[in-house]
């Protein structure tokens, strides 16, 4: 088994570089917008699809401050009511501590032109979907069969190929609950899924942090690992050999949402931004290589995706993050304890 740990020295020197940025508003010379966004892909996507069609559609300029979830939840709550942005983009877990902590201004979706066009109950008092997630199993088919389900990623001829990570993004802990829940385990009783992978961890192929896997599976350190549709298509539009399994519990689904910060700078140009996200044009942009955002507007064609339409996502395994939130923590710490030595 090849370990690739995480260097706590580098992440800690970045999170202090982080921190010492001024993340203020710009002065705008005429209508503008701050957004929170992902660091990487969804930053790089934005940039050029959103960017642009925001200031075509609105005349509105997009300023936006690359930030991972919990950092923006950091942000704000340290700038004591004079937010550093007007817009958050969240998974699940993030988004009800941002609720819990009041840092959403009362979302009015109606506000939205194109609100219409996304599926019943993706819109909120909080915040609207502007994208969903599908996970799942994923496999090299030139070196593995396919998987039928979790369980099997404990077994040969997967676990000597399985590429494992930790709690540490939304698709790593759903997997894991999951995995817990085959074996005994609940939502918020994950023990069984240390207890079985105690037994085989000898055997797996990579332990690593969640942003290195595509690489490792690229580099064929690993052959099967658990992860979003959208790590499957970005590494099928490069050459690798990889497909995509449901899970014979079920695949996943989350989505991403975007909410307006309490005290927000620009609510108004907030509305044209989110509107613009949600907008068909942009959300079929977002879907195409080397994006593969799936999108939340529902007369979007889909392409490359295991389903047909978003309806049947309503059909996947969710979870209730209210539970999962107090206890992520915790499990984190044990995860880089027990297993990434």
């Amino acid at each position: 088994m090849t370990i690739y740990p995480i260097d706590r020295r580098a992440f800690i020197a970045g999170a202090a570089a982080v921190g010492g940025l001024a993340l203020t508003h710009p002065v705008w010379a005429k209508g503008g917008v701050t957004a929170a966004i992902y660091p990487g892909s969804w930053d790089d996507a934005y940039r050029s699809i959103v960017l642009p069609a925001l200031k075509r559609a609105h005349d509105v300029d997009l300023d936006m401050q690359p930030l991972f979830a919990l950092d923006q939840i950091a942000k704000v709550k340290a700038a004591r009511g004079a937010p550093p942005f007007d817009v958050f983009v969240l998974d699940p877990g993030p988004r009800i501590t941002g609720i819990n902590d009041g840092l959403f201004e009362k979302f009015d979706s109606k506000k939205l032109t194109n609100i219409s066009k996304l599926p019943e109950g993706l819109a909120d008092e909080w915040g609207v979907t502007v994208a969903a997630q599908v996970v799942g199993i994923a496999y090299n088919p030139q070196k593995v069969p396919a998987p039928k389900g979790w369980a099997d990623l404990f077994k040969e001829p997967w676990v000597s190929r399985l590429g494992l990570t930790g709690f540490q993004t939304t698709f790593g802990t759903v997997s894991i609950v999951e995995i817990a829940k085959v074996f005994g385990g609940s939502d918020t009783n994950v023990e069984p899924f240390f207890t079985e992978i105690k037994k085989v961890l000898p055997s797996v192929a990579a332990v690593g942090a969640p942003a290195a896997m595509p690489s490792l599976f690229q580099q064929g350190q690993c052959d099967v690992m658990y992860t979003n549709t959208q790590t499957v298509t970005t590494l099928r539009s490069r050459g690798v050999d990889i497909e995509f399994v449901k899970p014979e519990t079920g695949a996943i689904a989350f989505f991403t949402t975007m909410h307006i910060t309490k005290g927000a700078a620009e609510p108004a140009n907030a509305y044209k931004y989110i509107d613009t996200v949600i907008s068909k044009d942009v959300q079929a942009a977002l879907m195409k290589a080397p994006n593969y955002f799936i999108p939340a507007n529902k007369e979007v064609e889909l392409a490359d995706l295991p389903m047909k339409s978003l309806d049947e996502m309503s059909q996947y395994v969710r979870h209730d993050w209210s539970k999962l939130n107090p206890l992520r923590a915790g499990w984190i710490e044990r995860f880089n304890k027990e297993l990434a030595k």
